[in-house]
Protein backbone atom coordinates (compact mmCIF):
# COMPACT_ATOMS: atom_id res chain seq x y z
CA UNK A 1 0.00 0.00 0.00
CA UNK A 2 1.35 3.48 -0.67
CA UNK A 3 0.25 5.83 1.83
CA UNK A 4 1.51 9.49 2.32
CA UNK A 5 1.71 11.78 5.45
CA UNK A 6 1.23 15.12 5.39
CA UNK A 7 3.13 16.63 8.24
CA UNK A 8 6.73 15.03 10.17
CA UNK A 9 5.40 16.09 14.08
CA UNK A 10 5.25 14.02 16.23
CA UNK A 11 1.83 11.93 15.10
CA UNK A 12 2.77 11.83 11.47
CA UNK A 13 6.49 10.32 12.68
CA UNK A 14 4.86 7.86 14.83
CA UNK A 15 2.45 6.96 11.91
CA UNK A 16 5.32 6.84 9.48
CA UNK A 17 7.38 4.73 11.88
CA UNK A 18 3.73 2.16 12.46
CA UNK A 19 2.76 1.78 8.67
CA UNK A 20 6.54 1.53 7.80
CA UNK A 21 6.64 -1.94 9.88
CA UNK A 22 3.81 -3.25 8.04
CA UNK A 23 6.00 -3.14 4.67
CA UNK A 24 3.96 -0.35 3.44
CA UNK A 25 5.45 2.51 0.87
CA UNK A 26 5.24 5.53 2.60
CA UNK A 27 6.52 8.96 1.62
CA UNK A 28 6.06 11.60 4.45
CA UNK A 29 5.73 15.95 3.72
CA UNK A 30 7.05 18.43 5.65
CA UNK A 31 8.97 21.73 4.47
CA UNK A 32 10.44 21.72 7.91
CA UNK A 33 14.12 19.78 7.00
CA UNK A 34 15.20 19.61 10.70
CA UNK A 35 11.64 17.30 11.18
CA UNK A 36 12.24 15.03 8.31
CA UNK A 37 15.99 14.69 9.33
CA UNK A 38 14.82 13.63 13.09
CA UNK A 39 12.19 11.39 11.11
CA UNK A 40 14.58 9.45 8.78
CA UNK A 41 17.34 8.96 11.66
CA UNK A 42 14.74 6.29 13.25
CA UNK A 43 13.32 4.63 10.25
CA UNK A 44 13.09 3.91 6.32
CA UNK A 45 10.73 6.23 3.95
CA UNK A 46 10.52 8.76 1.81
CA UNK A 47 10.55 12.05 2.01
CA UNK A 48 9.47 15.60 -0.07
CA UNK A 49 10.33 18.86 1.53
CA UNK A 50 8.14 21.36 0.69
CA UNK A 51 4.80 22.72 1.54
CA UNK A 52 1.61 20.40 1.79
CA UNK A 53 -0.52 23.02 -0.07
CA UNK A 54 1.13 23.14 -2.30
CA UNK A 55 0.36 21.57 -5.86
CA UNK A 56 3.61 21.19 -6.96
CA UNK A 57 4.91 19.52 -4.19
CA UNK A 58 1.72 17.23 -3.83
CA UNK A 59 3.04 16.06 -7.42
CA UNK A 60 5.88 15.07 -6.66
CA UNK A 61 4.85 13.23 -3.80
CA UNK A 62 2.86 11.41 -6.03
CA UNK A 63 -0.44 11.54 -3.98
CA UNK A 64 -2.16 10.80 -7.41
CA UNK A 65 -0.76 7.26 -6.60
CA UNK A 66 -1.57 7.29 -2.93
CA UNK A 67 -3.84 4.66 -1.65
CA UNK A 68 -4.22 6.67 1.35
CA UNK A 69 -3.21 10.16 2.03
CA UNK A 70 -3.09 11.34 6.14
CA UNK A 71 -3.02 15.13 6.78
CA UNK A 72 -1.16 15.68 9.98
CA UNK A 73 0.67 19.12 9.69
CA UNK A 74 2.33 20.06 13.03
CA UNK A 75 0.86 23.46 14.38
CA UNK A 76 -0.94 23.93 11.68
CA UNK A 77 -4.94 25.00 11.48
CA UNK A 78 -7.18 22.15 10.56
CA UNK A 79 -8.23 24.30 7.55
CA UNK A 80 -4.60 23.19 6.31
CA UNK A 81 -4.91 20.08 6.95
CA UNK A 82 -8.89 20.03 5.44
CA UNK A 83 -7.43 22.20 2.09
CA UNK A 84 -4.41 19.56 1.38
CA UNK A 85 -6.60 16.81 2.13
CA UNK A 86 -9.15 17.87 -0.52
CA UNK A 87 -6.53 18.75 -3.42
CA UNK A 88 -5.00 15.15 -3.05
CA UNK A 89 -8.28 13.57 -3.32
CA UNK A 90 -8.81 15.49 -5.97
CA UNK A 91 -5.14 14.75 -7.36
CA UNK A 92 -6.51 11.25 -7.10
CA UNK A 93 -5.36 9.57 -3.45
CA UNK A 94 -8.00 6.73 -3.27
CA UNK A 95 -8.61 7.88 0.51
CA UNK A 96 -7.87 10.84 2.29
CA UNK A 97 -7.88 11.27 6.27
CA UNK A 98 -7.80 14.55 8.10
CA UNK A 99 -6.81 15.17 11.53
CA UNK A 100 -8.75 18.32 13.09
CA UNK A 101 -9.06 20.69 16.45
CA UNK A 102 -12.68 21.51 16.94
CA UNK A 103 -15.24 19.04 17.95
CA UNK A 104 -17.74 21.11 15.91
CA UNK A 105 -15.95 19.22 12.97
CA UNK A 106 -17.24 15.62 14.15
CA UNK A 107 -20.98 16.22 14.67
CA UNK A 108 -23.44 13.81 12.38
CA UNK A 109 -23.86 16.31 9.89
CA UNK A 110 -20.42 17.61 9.65
CA UNK A 111 -19.25 14.57 8.94
CA UNK A 112 -21.71 13.42 6.66
CA UNK A 113 -20.81 16.66 4.91
CA UNK A 114 -17.18 15.97 4.35
CA UNK A 115 -17.65 12.54 3.60
CA UNK A 116 -19.57 13.88 0.70
CA UNK A 117 -16.38 16.32 -0.01
CA UNK A 118 -14.08 13.15 -0.27
CA UNK A 119 -12.71 12.84 3.22
CA UNK A 120 -12.99 9.33 4.72
CA UNK A 121 -11.80 10.40 8.59
CA UNK A 122 -12.15 13.31 10.12
CA UNK A 123 -10.33 12.58 13.55
CA UNK A 124 -9.37 14.72 16.67
CA UNK A 125 -6.92 13.07 18.91
CA UNK A 126 -7.61 15.14 22.33
CA UNK A 127 -11.41 14.73 22.19
CA UNK A 128 -10.94 10.88 21.56
CA UNK A 129 -8.72 11.09 24.80
CA UNK A 130 -11.16 12.45 26.66
CA UNK A 131 -13.57 10.19 25.53
CA UNK A 132 -11.33 7.56 26.27
CA UNK A 133 -10.77 8.75 29.96
CA UNK A 134 -14.90 9.39 30.75
CA UNK A 135 -15.15 5.69 29.77
CA UNK A 136 -12.40 4.13 31.89
CA UNK A 137 -13.59 5.86 34.87
CA UNK A 138 -17.35 3.45 34.21
CA UNK A 139 -15.12 0.74 34.83
CA UNK A 140 -12.68 1.39 37.75
CA UNK A 141 -11.60 -2.00 38.66
CA UNK A 142 -9.65 -2.33 35.22
CA UNK A 143 -6.56 -0.89 34.11
CA UNK A 144 -8.28 -0.69 30.25
CA UNK A 145 -11.14 -1.92 28.76
CA UNK A 146 -12.82 -1.84 24.97
CA UNK A 147 -15.93 -2.79 24.35
CA UNK A 148 -17.67 -4.23 21.43
CA UNK A 149 -21.61 -4.14 20.51
CA UNK A 150 -22.30 -2.07 23.44
CA UNK A 151 -20.75 -4.07 26.11
CA UNK A 152 -21.84 -7.33 24.68
CA UNK A 153 -18.04 -8.28 24.27
CA UNK A 154 -15.70 -6.58 26.80
CA UNK A 155 -11.64 -7.02 26.51
CA UNK A 156 -10.42 -5.83 30.06
CA UNK A 157 -6.93 -5.29 31.30
CA UNK A 158 -6.15 -6.48 35.27
CA UNK A 159 -2.61 -5.86 36.92
CA UNK A 160 -1.95 -8.79 39.11
CA UNK A 161 -0.64 -7.26 42.81
CA UNK A 162 0.03 -9.04 45.92
CA UNK A 163 -3.50 -9.36 46.44
CA UNK A 164 -4.07 -11.18 43.38
CA UNK A 165 -5.29 -15.05 44.13
CA UNK A 166 -3.48 -15.86 40.69
CA UNK A 167 -0.42 -14.93 41.53
CA UNK A 168 2.14 -18.47 40.65
CA UNK A 169 -0.73 -20.05 39.23
CA UNK A 170 -0.07 -21.94 36.09
CA UNK A 171 -3.62 -21.36 32.94
CA UNK A 172 -4.33 -24.71 33.58
CA UNK A 173 -4.39 -24.62 37.78
CA UNK A 174 -6.27 -21.44 37.18
CA UNK A 175 -8.74 -23.23 34.26
CA UNK A 176 -9.17 -26.07 37.30
CA UNK A 177 -10.79 -23.62 39.62
CA UNK A 178 -13.12 -21.86 36.85
CA UNK A 179 -16.41 -23.69 37.03
CA UNK A 180 -18.23 -24.78 33.56
CA UNK A 181 -21.06 -22.06 33.85
CA UNK A 182 -18.24 -19.24 34.27
CA UNK A 183 -15.66 -20.68 31.91
CA UNK A 184 -18.56 -19.69 29.30
CA UNK A 185 -18.04 -16.00 29.94
CA UNK A 186 -14.60 -15.09 30.16
CA UNK A 187 -11.23 -16.28 28.52
CA UNK A 188 -7.49 -15.14 29.37
CA UNK A 189 -6.27 -13.75 25.85
CA UNK A 190 -2.62 -12.74 26.91
CA UNK A 191 -0.25 -11.30 29.09
CA UNK A 192 1.91 -8.45 29.48
CA UNK A 193 5.18 -8.73 31.38
CA UNK A 194 8.23 -6.42 30.62
CA UNK A 195 8.88 -5.64 27.03
CA UNK A 196 7.33 -9.16 26.02
CA UNK A 197 3.59 -9.83 25.31
CA UNK A 198 2.99 -13.78 25.86
CA UNK A 199 -0.26 -15.56 24.33
CA UNK A 200 -0.49 -18.23 27.40
CA UNK A 201 -0.04 -21.83 27.03
CA UNK A 202 -1.67 -24.10 29.66
CA UNK A 203 2.06 -24.15 31.63
CA UNK A 204 2.12 -20.51 31.51
CA UNK A 205 2.58 -19.01 34.96
CA UNK A 206 1.21 -15.99 35.90
CA UNK A 207 3.39 -13.57 38.39
CA UNK A 208 3.05 -10.50 40.28
CA UNK A 209 2.99 -7.05 37.93
CA UNK A 210 1.65 -9.15 34.80
CA UNK A 211 -1.06 -6.96 33.07
CA UNK A 212 -3.60 -9.87 32.23
CA UNK A 213 -5.52 -9.28 28.88
CA UNK A 214 -9.48 -10.42 29.08
CA UNK A 215 -12.17 -11.30 26.70
CA UNK A 216 -15.42 -11.79 28.65
CA UNK A 217 -19.41 -11.38 27.90
CA UNK A 218 -21.26 -8.79 29.57
CA UNK A 219 -22.09 -11.15 32.33
CA UNK A 220 -18.76 -12.59 33.12
CA UNK A 221 -17.41 -8.85 34.70
CA UNK A 222 -18.42 -9.63 38.00
CA UNK A 223 -16.46 -12.72 38.08
CA UNK A 224 -13.28 -11.63 36.51
CA UNK A 225 -13.35 -8.99 39.12
CA UNK A 226 -13.62 -12.24 41.85
CA UNK A 227 -10.79 -13.93 40.47
CA UNK A 228 -8.28 -11.45 39.88
CA UNK A 229 -8.90 -10.14 43.67
CA UNK A 230 -10.14 -6.66 42.40
CA UNK A 231 -12.93 -4.33 43.79
CA UNK A 232 -15.22 -2.08 41.82
CA UNK A 233 -15.14 1.69 42.73
CA UNK A 234 -17.70 3.91 42.15
CA UNK A 235 -16.40 7.26 41.13
CA UNK A 236 -17.92 10.30 42.52
CA UNK A 237 -15.08 13.02 43.19
CA UNK A 238 -12.86 13.39 40.38
CA UNK A 239 -9.78 15.96 40.48
CA UNK A 240 -8.18 16.92 37.45
CA UNK A 241 -4.62 18.64 36.78
CA UNK A 242 -4.32 21.04 34.51
CA UNK A 243 -6.36 23.01 32.68
CA UNK A 244 -5.88 21.92 29.05
CA UNK A 245 -8.30 20.92 26.08
CA UNK A 246 -9.00 17.69 27.20
CA UNK A 247 -9.11 18.82 30.94
CA UNK A 248 -12.40 20.57 29.54
CA UNK A 249 -13.93 18.17 27.57
CA UNK A 250 -13.85 15.72 30.91
CA UNK A 251 -14.76 18.22 33.10
CA UNK A 252 -17.55 19.15 31.31
CA UNK A 253 -18.54 15.11 30.91
CA UNK A 254 -18.04 14.47 34.15
CA UNK A 255 -20.21 17.23 35.50
CA UNK A 256 -23.51 15.75 34.31
CA UNK A 257 -22.45 12.58 35.97
CA UNK A 258 -21.19 12.65 39.67
CA UNK A 259 -20.85 15.02 42.21
CA UNK A 260 -17.54 16.86 42.25
CA UNK A 261 -15.23 17.85 39.61
CA UNK A 262 -12.69 20.17 40.23
CA UNK A 263 -9.57 21.41 38.14
CA UNK A 264 -6.05 22.50 39.35
CA UNK A 265 -4.67 25.15 37.10
CA UNK A 266 -1.52 27.04 38.23
CA UNK A 267 -2.42 29.87 35.23
CA UNK A 268 -4.59 32.49 36.85
CA UNK A 269 -5.76 33.57 33.35
CA UNK A 270 -6.62 30.54 32.35
CA UNK A 271 -8.39 29.54 35.38
CA UNK A 272 -10.56 33.03 34.79
CA UNK A 273 -11.07 30.90 30.63
CA UNK A 274 -12.10 27.93 32.68
CA UNK A 275 -14.74 29.05 34.46
CA UNK A 276 -16.32 31.29 31.88
CA UNK A 277 -16.57 27.70 29.78
CA UNK A 278 -17.44 25.01 32.33
CA UNK A 279 -20.61 24.51 34.26
CA UNK A 280 -20.89 25.92 37.81
CA UNK A 281 -20.41 22.82 39.81
CA UNK A 282 -16.99 22.07 38.04
CA UNK A 283 -14.78 23.78 40.59
CA UNK A 284 -11.77 26.04 39.44
CA UNK A 285 -8.88 26.13 41.66
CA UNK A 286 -5.28 27.99 41.12
CA UNK A 287 -2.66 26.61 42.20
CA UNK A 288 0.96 24.61 41.48
CA UNK A 289 -0.36 20.90 41.29
CA UNK A 290 3.16 19.39 41.66
CA UNK A 291 3.32 21.20 45.54
CA UNK A 292 2.24 18.04 47.72
CA UNK A 293 1.16 20.27 50.34
CA UNK A 294 -1.15 22.50 48.27
CA UNK A 295 -2.98 18.76 47.31
CA UNK A 296 -3.29 18.21 50.52
CA UNK A 297 -5.13 21.31 51.23
CA UNK A 298 -7.30 20.91 48.54
CA UNK A 299 -8.53 17.47 50.08
CA UNK A 300 -7.32 14.96 47.77
CA UNK A 301 -7.44 12.30 50.38
CA UNK A 302 -11.21 12.18 49.22
CA UNK A 303 -11.38 12.15 45.48
CA UNK A 304 -11.57 8.50 44.21
CA UNK A 305 -9.46 9.42 40.92
CA UNK A 306 -7.01 11.55 39.99
CA UNK A 307 -6.43 12.79 36.52
CA UNK A 308 -3.29 14.32 34.93
CA UNK A 309 -3.34 16.62 32.25
CA UNK A 310 -0.95 19.53 31.98
CA UNK A 311 0.69 18.32 28.52
CA UNK A 312 3.70 17.30 30.12
CA UNK A 313 4.84 13.73 31.10
CA UNK A 314 7.03 14.48 34.02
CA UNK A 315 4.67 16.62 35.56
CA UNK A 316 1.58 14.03 35.05
CA UNK A 317 3.05 10.44 36.32
CA UNK A 318 4.99 12.49 39.09
CA UNK A 319 1.21 13.88 40.17
CA UNK A 320 -0.10 10.58 39.86
CA UNK A 321 2.52 8.64 41.96
CA UNK A 322 1.79 11.44 44.55
CA UNK A 323 -2.11 10.93 43.96
CA UNK A 324 -1.04 7.04 44.80
CA UNK A 325 0.61 8.31 47.57
CA UNK A 326 -2.21 9.69 49.23
CA UNK A 327 -4.28 7.25 48.65
CA UNK A 328 -6.24 7.87 45.79
CA UNK A 329 -7.41 4.49 44.16
CA UNK A 330 -7.80 5.40 40.68
CA UNK A 331 -5.00 7.67 38.68
CA UNK A 332 -5.11 8.59 35.06
CA UNK A 333 -1.93 10.15 33.26
CA UNK A 334 -1.66 11.70 29.66
CA UNK A 335 1.75 10.29 28.46
CA UNK A 336 2.49 11.79 24.80
CA UNK A 337 6.37 9.77 25.02
CA UNK A 338 5.51 6.34 23.95
CA UNK A 339 8.85 5.26 25.63
CA UNK A 340 7.21 6.57 28.67
CA UNK A 341 3.89 4.48 28.34
CA UNK A 342 5.26 1.39 29.90
CA UNK A 343 7.43 3.30 32.53
CA UNK A 344 4.26 4.78 33.99
CA UNK A 345 2.54 1.88 34.22
CA UNK A 346 5.87 0.61 36.09
CA UNK A 347 5.17 3.24 38.17
CA UNK A 348 1.70 2.54 39.22
CA UNK A 349 -0.30 4.79 36.97
CA UNK A 350 -3.16 2.97 36.75
CA UNK A 351 -4.68 3.93 32.89
CA UNK A 352 -2.02 5.92 30.82
CA UNK A 353 -3.52 7.80 27.88
CA UNK A 354 -1.39 8.32 24.55
CA UNK A 355 -3.11 10.27 21.66
CA UNK A 356 -0.87 9.16 19.15
CA UNK A 357 -1.96 5.51 19.99
CA UNK A 358 -5.47 6.26 19.83
CA UNK A 359 -4.84 8.10 16.66
CA UNK A 360 -2.98 5.39 14.96
CA UNK A 361 -5.32 2.89 15.78
CA UNK A 362 -7.95 4.59 14.30
CA UNK A 363 -6.12 4.77 10.68
CA UNK A 364 -4.78 1.84 10.68
CA UNK A 365 -7.66 0.35 10.15
CA UNK A 366 -7.98 1.93 6.63
CA UNK A 367 -4.98 -0.38 5.66
CA UNK A 368 -6.34 -3.36 6.27
CA UNK A 369 -9.00 -5.32 4.31
CA UNK A 370 -12.56 -3.34 3.94
CA UNK A 371 -14.03 -6.15 6.34
CA UNK A 372 -11.43 -4.82 9.59
CA UNK A 373 -14.32 -2.29 11.57
CA UNK A 374 -11.97 -1.53 14.40
CA UNK A 375 -8.85 -1.62 15.31
CA UNK A 376 -7.45 -0.93 19.25
CA UNK A 377 -3.96 -0.75 20.58
CA UNK A 378 -4.16 -1.05 24.34
CA UNK A 379 -2.08 0.01 26.97
CA UNK A 380 1.23 -2.43 27.55
CA UNK A 381 1.73 -4.25 24.88
CA UNK A 382 2.32 -3.71 20.84
CA UNK A 383 -0.68 -5.94 20.23
CA UNK A 384 -3.67 -4.71 18.33
CA UNK A 385 -7.17 -5.59 18.70
CA UNK A 386 -9.44 -5.69 15.63
CA UNK A 387 -12.60 -6.56 15.58
CA UNK A 388 -14.12 -8.05 12.04
CA UNK A 389 -17.19 -8.57 9.66
CA UNK A 390 -16.69 -11.97 8.51
CA UNK A 391 -16.96 -12.05 4.93
CA UNK A 392 -18.87 -15.34 3.60
CA UNK A 393 -16.87 -18.08 1.84
CA UNK A 394 -13.94 -16.24 3.56
CA UNK A 395 -10.96 -18.80 5.07
CA UNK A 396 -12.28 -18.60 8.46
CA UNK A 397 -15.69 -20.03 7.95
CA UNK A 398 -14.27 -23.22 6.21
CA UNK A 399 -13.59 -25.27 9.78
CA UNK A 400 -13.57 -24.94 13.83
CA UNK A 401 -11.27 -22.82 15.25
CA UNK A 402 -8.94 -25.72 16.46
CA UNK A 403 -8.83 -26.73 12.71
CA UNK A 404 -8.02 -23.42 11.42
CA UNK A 405 -3.89 -22.25 10.69
CA UNK A 406 -4.58 -19.31 12.74
CA UNK A 407 -0.98 -16.73 13.30
CA UNK A 408 0.80 -18.23 16.53
CA UNK A 409 0.80 -14.57 17.49
CA UNK A 410 -2.98 -13.93 18.08
CA UNK A 411 -5.87 -15.15 19.08
CA UNK A 412 -10.14 -15.32 18.15
CA UNK A 413 -11.21 -13.81 21.59
CA UNK A 414 -14.62 -13.65 21.27
CA UNK A 415 -17.82 -13.74 18.48
CA UNK A 416 -20.96 -11.46 17.92
CA UNK A 417 -23.89 -13.91 16.17
CA UNK A 418 -27.26 -11.41 15.85
CA UNK A 419 -27.79 -10.78 19.36
CA UNK A 420 -25.83 -13.28 20.93
CA UNK A 421 -22.01 -13.14 22.03
CA UNK A 422 -19.80 -15.97 22.87
CA UNK A 423 -16.45 -16.69 23.92
CA UNK A 424 -14.41 -18.29 21.29
CA UNK A 425 -13.20 -22.08 22.12
CA UNK A 426 -11.50 -25.18 19.90
CA UNK A 427 -15.02 -26.51 18.77
CA UNK A 428 -16.45 -22.63 18.34
CA UNK A 429 -17.42 -21.97 14.26
CA UNK A 430 -17.08 -19.07 12.94
CA UNK A 431 -19.89 -18.48 10.44
CA UNK A 432 -20.51 -15.68 7.47
CA UNK A 433 -21.37 -11.99 9.09
CA UNK A 434 -20.18 -12.83 12.60
CA UNK A 435 -18.65 -10.10 14.11
CA UNK A 436 -15.09 -11.68 15.57
CA UNK A 437 -12.82 -9.95 18.22
CA UNK A 438 -8.68 -10.75 17.84
CA UNK A 439 -6.03 -9.65 19.92
CA UNK A 440 -2.93 -9.51 17.65
CA UNK A 441 0.79 -8.90 17.45
CA UNK A 442 2.02 -6.55 14.77
CA UNK A 443 4.13 -9.35 13.05
CA UNK A 444 0.47 -11.00 12.56
CA UNK A 445 -1.83 -8.90 11.52
CA UNK A 446 -1.73 -8.99 7.81
CA UNK A 447 -2.28 -12.75 8.09
CA UNK A 448 -4.85 -12.72 10.13
CA UNK A 449 -6.76 -9.67 7.64
CA UNK A 450 -5.95 -12.35 4.86
CA UNK A 451 -8.30 -14.82 6.61
CA UNK A 452 -11.14 -12.70 6.98
CA UNK A 453 -11.06 -11.38 3.37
Amino acid sequence: MRIVIDGAGEVGSHLAKMLRTESNEVVVIDQDRDRLNRLLSYTDVEVVEGNPSSLKVLRQAEVGKADLFIAVYPFATHEVNIVCALLAKKLGAAKVIVRVSDEDFLTPENTLMFKEMGIELMFYPEKTAADEIVSSLKHAATSELMEFARGRLQISTFKLDEDSPLVDNKLSEFILKVSPDESQKFRIIAISRGEETIIPKLETKFLLGDQIFTISRRDGAEVLVKYFGKEDLEIKRVMILGGTSISVMVARNLSRQIESVKIIEKDKERCIELSAILPDNVLIVNGDGRNSDFLYDEAIKDYDAFIALTGKDEENVLACVVAKKFGVPRTIAEVENVEYVKLAEEMGVDKVINKKLISAARIFKFTLSGKARFVRYMSGTDAEVIEYTVAPGSAVTKCPISELKFPRNAIIGGIIRGNESMIAVGDTRIEAYDRVAIFAMPEAVKEVDRLFK
